[in-house]
């Protein structure tokens, strides 16, 4: 593999890697530096096909709401690899229920990933 390609392969983790150490610090501003103003991001929930949000104020007002509806929220990445512009990040995310007791849920992130922006999420629960 050429240098210039694994730098970009590197180049892409490294920006959802940020992108989830701002996930894990709620810090809505942080993420939003890291996508670019056309990102599309496509949630979860609800099931079957998720939310899409187009923007980063629309993205923004997502995680804004999703922080406070869940404070203990956070992710952790327990495999992330990437190719070309895509990167996939296999994770766990572990959140406090209204009763106080922890849980848990599991998933994918696939990302996109251009001129160092994230212009690209969505994201896949195991149901």
């Amino acid at each position: 593999m050429s240098p210039a390609r694994m730098s970009r392969l590197e180049a892409a983790i490294r920006v959802v890697l940020e992108f989830n150490e701002a996930f894990n610090r709620h810090d809505v501003a942080g993420m939003m530096r890291l996508v670019s103003d056309d990102c599309i991001f496509e949630s979860s929930g609800p099931a079957p096909d998720g939310t899409v949000c187009l923007g980063k104020e629309a993205i923004a007002q997502f995680w804004q709401d999703f922080f406070c509806e869940s404070p203990h929220a956070h992710n952790e990445i327990e495999e992330i690899f990437s190719f070309g512009f895509r990167c996939v990040m296999r994770w766990r995310y572990d959140w406090m229920d209204t009763a106080g007791i922890s849980r848990h849920v599991r998933g994918v992130d696939i990302f996109q990933v251009k001129d160092g922006s994230i212009c690209e999420k969505l994201s896949y629960i195991k149901g």
